[in-house]
Formats: C-alpha cells, sequence, structure tokens
C-alpha cells in the first residue's frame, strides 16, 4: 500500500526555495511511491509563478485553505527550521541551510521537532552540529543545552540538465544591443545590510568591476547585474537602481572613465535564466558572496563551460570543485545593519573575500579568456557527472527507502493541528 505524504513547501514562489521545492517535488514524484499532495506556502512578497505551466504538480496541489482530514504518513516541510511543525507519522525538515558560521537557538529547536533534516550543503550541516547554546536559570546556572539532536543529511540542490546546459545559439532579450562583447555577470538578490554588508555583497563587488576597469580608453568589459531586492516591483526596481548609481557616483571615478553596468529586474523563467547564462556576450560569473546555504545561480551557471568566480566559503564550495576560481579572504562578524533577528544571529561569523584578489583574476580572464576555458570545461563535466537533479533523486530515494520507510512508526492518534504559516517578509537565500 503506498504511504499518504504530505509536502508544505513554496512550490509556486519564484524564489531559491521555491526552486528547490520545485525539485524535490519532481523527486518524490519520480520515486512512485508516494500518495502526494503538495500545501503550497507562500514565500515573502516573490511571485508565485513558479508553476506556471507545470500541471505536473499543479495538479497535487491541496484547495487554498483546505486542512488536512486526516495524518499524512510522512511530512515533509521546506522552510526556515523555526517554523517547522511535526505534523505526520515520520517528519522531515527540509532547509536551505545558513550562511554565517552559527544558527540562531530558534533553528535548532525547530529541528529538534522533526524526526531527520535535510540541508544542501557539508558547510550548513556543520554549522548545525556544531552550534550549541547554554539556557541558563534565573541564577545563571546552565539547565539546558540547546543544540543539534537528530539526524541531519545532506542532499545536494539538482541541476535540471533538461533545462540548464551549454548551448550555442543562446538568446536573451535586451542583450544584443549592449556594444560590449565581453560582460561579467552577477546574479542574487540585494539584501539588506550597508555597503558593503549585504549578504551577496552586491556593492563591494559592483566598485571592485568599476576599479579594476576604470579606464579613459576602450575597449572595457562590462558587467551585467540580475538582481532585485526579490519584490519585482516597480518600486523595487528604482531602489536598486538608485543604489547602483549612488556606488558609480561615489568611487571617486569620472563616469566617462567607468566600465559601463547594465541591470536586469524581473521574474525570469528558468528558461530565460539559462537565455542569459549561456548568451555569447556573458563571458564568465562573478559571486563574492559573503555566504552561501547552497549557492543555486553558481551551479547554474557552472555548466555553461565559462569561467566562475566565486568566494572559497560556505554551501557552494561543494560543486565548485578545482576548475573554478576561488576568491581567498578572512571570517569576520556579520556587520549589524545585516543581521536578521532569528536568522541572521549577533556576532556570528561570514565571509569577507579579497578584493585585490579578486580585481587579478577579472583582469586575467579578461585579457587571457581562450586559455581558461579548457578549465571551465572540466567544471562543467564535473557539475554534470556530480551535480544532477537524476543523480539527486537517487540520493533522495536511497534516503527515504533508508531513513524513513525503514523506520516509519505505526499509526498513532493525533490531533491535527489548525496549520497557520506566516508570510514570511525577509527572504534569505
Amino acid at each position: 500500500m503506498r504511504k499518504s505524504l504530505v509536502i508544505s513547501c513554496p512550490a509556486s514562489s519564484r524564489s531559491g526555495y521555491g526552486d528547490h521545492s520545485r525539485d524535490l517535488i519532481k523527486s518524490l514524484i519520480a520515486m512512485d511511491k508516494f500518495d502526494i499532495q503538495v500545501m503550497d506556502q507562500r514565500w515573502g512578497n516573490c511571485p508565485r509563478t513558479g508553476l506556471e505551466g507545470n500541471t505536473e504538480i499543479s495538479n497535487l496541489l491541496m484547495p487554498k485553505g483546505q486542512q488536512l482530514q486526516s495524518q499524512p504518513d510522512i511530512w515533509i516541510q521546506v522552510t526556515v527550521p523555526n517554523e517547522f511543525q511535526a505534523v505526520g507519522r515520520f517528519n522531515i525538515g527540509v532547509t536551505a541551510g545558513i550562511e554565517t558560521d552559527r544558527v540562531a537557538p530558534e533553528w535548532l529547536n525547530g529541528m529538534n521537532r522533526m524526526d531527520i533534516n535535510i540541508v544542501p550543503s557539508h558547510h550548513s550541516k556543520v554549522v548545525f552540529e556544531q552550534t550549541s547554546y547554554d539556557e541558563k536559570d534565573k541564577d545563571g546556572n546552565v539547565k539546558n543545552v540547546i543544540s543539534s539532536k537528530k539526524p541531519i543529511h545532506v542532499l545536494f540542490e539538482g541541476l535540471n540538465l533538461d533545462v540548464f546546459d551549454k548551448k550555442e545559439d543562446a538568446q536573451f532579450q535586451g542583450i544584443e544591443h549592449i556594444p560590449e562583447s565581453f560582460c561579467f555577470l552577477v546574479v542574487g538578490h540585494w539584501l539588506q545590510g550597508d555597503f558593503g554588508q549585504d549578504r551577496k555583497d552586491l556593492a563591494g563587488t559592483l566598485k571592485t568591476f568599476i576599479q579594476t576597469f576604470k579606464s579613459s580608453s576602450s575597449p572595457k568589459p562590462a558587467l551585467i547585474l540580475k538582481t532585485s531586492q526579490a519584490t519585482f516591483s516597480v518600486t523595487d526596481r528604482e531602489i536598486v537602481l538608485g543604489k547602483v548609481r549612488d556606488i558609480q557616483n561615489g568611487c571617486g571615478i569620472p563616469l566617462q572613465n567607468q566600465p559601463n553596468i547594465y541591470v536586469i529586474h524581473g521574474d525570469l523563467s528558468e528558461a530565460e535564466m539559462d537565455g542569459l547564462y549561456n548568451h555569447n556576450k556573458v563571458k564568465a560569473m562573478v559571486s563574492l558572496t559573503h555566504g552561501e546555504g547552497f549557492g543555486r545561480p553558481l551551479l547554474e551557471f557552472s555548466v555553461t563551460g565559462k569561467p566562475t568566480i566565486a568566494s572559497n566559503w560556505s554551501g557552494h564550495v561543494d560543486f565548485l570543485g578545482n576548475y573554478t576560481f576561488k576568491i581567498p579572504g578572512k571570517l569576520d562578524k556579520v556587520h549589524p545593519s545585516a543581521v536578521q533577528k532569528g536568522v541572521i544571529v549577533e556576532d556570528s561569523q561570514w565571509f569577507y573575500a579579497d578584493y585585490g584578489y579578486t580585481s587579478k583574476v577579472m583582469k586575467d580572464i579578461y585579457k587571457n579568456y581562450k586559455k581558461f576555458i579548457a578549465i571551465s570545461r572540466k567544471q562543467r563535466k564535473f557539475v554534470k557527472d556530480n551535480f544532477s537533479l537524476d543523480i539527486m533523486t537517487e540520493e533522495f530515494t536511497r534516503l527515504m527507502n533508508d531513513e524513513v520507510l525503514e523506520n516509519l512508526p505505526e499509526q498513532v492518534k493525533l490531533n491535527l493541528p489548525k496549520l497557520k504559516f506566516p508570510n514570511l517578509e525577509k527572504i534569505n537565500g
């Protein structure tokens, strides 16, 4: 008899959590072992367009507002851990992980409410397992230690090779009008934080690019920035453009001597992102991120066979291998402006990339591009051989067989709670 499975996740969200949710559902469908229902959740202000044209998943959606009528055999919840609830006979928490060197105590408590937990990188697993807090009574005596007590499994986010792969004739509307033939690509939400302190470090990346290629002569490369503050609204776009102008005007270099920066702002499908990655004017990707639970855009881009430049720390290191250009740096405290209550905790640390080293790498790639292609092709093969959606499905199937179906408890009486899920306003990934 097939087991009932409910997955609560932002299945329709155009976000990293949404992409991961859809991949998990595809894998569950491919297993062909469960009666699946999908409880679609909102993810902040991100558009809910991720299921357009996807009848395979849409047909599994529970009607809006419908509550569970019986206890599912398996409950999977994809969200930030402080929101995890134990609802099924067997409960699985899935989170994108953590970008710093310490998680919040609320996250540990949430993970401990589940039977097992899934994270996308070894970085996340280590941070969860190494974080602990002493809970003290009014006299200052330790009455409890908050730490990770439930099994944590690493399951990477698989790359859908039916969508993302090397393409020679890729198109992306608008890029053909850019005069530059060599463009660096930067992808990421512009998150909270002062200059250089936003998690993706978009501000520091743009300033480094401008200073690297400042010149009164031409030709110069350009930089294409695909970003938003996760709402894709007109106001959002104007704020982003204002930040870019502030960086350009504040770097002390005349505008006529600066390389051009082009901003792409909007809700793009996977196919559109693939067209952007593979466009012949896009030559390399740069990410000076302070930290990633996984770093999905880096994975998607690396399969193009073009050079990838990224910070040498956190989740994306799992799949960058030895064929990318990892930027050294140091761990240091997260700036107070980037702290998010219950998510990015005070006094935690993340990575600060070496801007000078980054500048040298970008110059070298620009001047000697052909010599880097052979290395990048090896990265492409490494990703295809080890991080595809098919391989992720195989790993997920083994996990469900060995850790879930083998340990599924007998049916127990349970008064099902009326499930309420928050409208998450802050996006951490």
